[in-house]
């Protein structure tokens, strides 16, 4: 069967997962539903879980509760072996004395593949990884990118129904690893594979997930699509872990059937829509991405509009951060704009007119 067969993926489902290591509780009851051909990725810091759940998912690690189910099936004691699932980890584990196409066609011998079909999978997954003619060369005859790409064709070769990569794209530069994660999202997508892709880089899960699963001491904070995650954070460690943003500490002063008024301790009234899943009287956050904050021009408005002072501009080229503090209220605030009209002539000591519209800012 060709690699490029367009079968549905696998839907995955893991139930009040947990998974302790001595006193430590490194996944805390996760339960998660992924679609077929979804490509999900877990993100988060260090020591969040992200790593051990998909070990679990792969069978290198046993949970100590919970249920893993594959296409309805429990797998948790299924050998991971026999799970079906391809693996790409951080540093590729390359065989080194092996050619790239004995490597790639490691999974297919195991399995005791027909020679004939093992050869033309093995070329098939070179050509999707961009790498034909390269079936001879040994792992240390190629670059870095050269070899999570056969670490990946690897991964693929054996179609499976579920692919899960442990960050992959880690070890690569810049350049390279953004160029990279849309050639896997192309691939994934091409092989209609359910993919579960691990992460600390928030701007790689924005580029590359139709889901995000943003996970803290073990547990998912949240999860959704990432405008969601990133418009409608669900609480603050989510808003400060994706993207860049504003907080101004206040309470909630008056709710209403589209929206609400947000009160700063610094006085300062602010129109939110739409209605936060707080109550009046009730202690927050009000959270404003800095990209969102504009310079007001004369006889523009906003529904929240206010007057501060710059304290630094740092000019970046294609764009102007300003370091600015409230004239009413003292707080700080950074605003992020792009390089047009007369942003660029704003310096610092200039006292302007800034704002917002009430969809712009949301209550955490």
């Amino acid at each position: 069967m060709s690699l490029e067969t367009r079968r549905e993926g696998a839907r995955v489902q893991i139930r009040n997962l947990v998974k302790r290591f001595g006193d430590v509780l490194a996944v805390n009851d996760v339960s998660l539903d992924i679609n077929p051909g979804e490509f999900i990725t877990f993100l988060g810091p260090s020591g969040s879980g992200k790593t051990t759940t998909l070990m679990m998912i792969a069978g290198f690690e046993i949970p100590d509760q919970g249920e893993i189910l594959i296409d309805e099936e429990p797998i948790m004691f299924t050998p991971p072996y026999k799970r079906g699932i391809g693996m790409v980890f951080q540093h590729y584990s390359l065989f080194p004395h092996m050619t790239v196409e004995r490597n790639i066609g490691f999974p297919l011998k195991m399995r005791k593949n027909d020679k004939q079909d093992s050869a033309e999978r093995i070329a098939q997954a070179l050509e999707l990884v961009k790498l034909p003619g390269y079936g001879k060369r040994m792992p240390r005859q190629l670059s870095g990118g050269q070899q999570q790409r056969v670490a990946l064709a690897r991964a693929l070769v054996f179609s499976p129904r579920v692919l899960l990569m442990d960050e992959p794209l880690g070890a690569l530069d810049k350049k390279l690893r953004e160029h990279m994660q849309l050639e896997i999202k192309q691939i994934t997508q091409s092989l209609n594979i359910t993919t579960i892709y691990v992460t600390h880089d928030q701007s790689e899960s924005m580029t590359m997930s139709d889901r995000i699963a943003v996970m803290n001491k073990g547990r998912i904070e949240q999860i959704g699509p990432p405008t969601e995650m990133y418009d409608s954070p669900s609480n603050y460690f989510v808003a400060d872990f994706i993207g860049e943003s504003n907080f101004l500490e206040g309470q909630v002063e008056e709710v209403e059937e589209d929206g609400c008024y947000f009160l700063t301790d610094g006085g300062l009234r602010c129109r939110v829509s739409p209605k936060p899943q707080k109550a009046t009287r009730e202690k927050g956050h009000l959270v404003i991405r800095p990209e969102k904050v504009s310079l007001a021009q004369p006889g523009q408005s906003f529904t929240n509009q206010f007057d501060v002072i710059i304290e630094e501009a740092l000019y970046l080229g294609d764009i102007t951060v300003y370091w600015s503090r409230f004239i009413d209220g003292g707080a700080t605030l950074t605003i992020k704009q792009q390089n047009r009209f007369r942003s660029s002539r704003i310096k610092k000591g200039d006292k302007i007119s800034i704002g917002w519209n009430e969809k712009d800012n949301c209550i955490v």
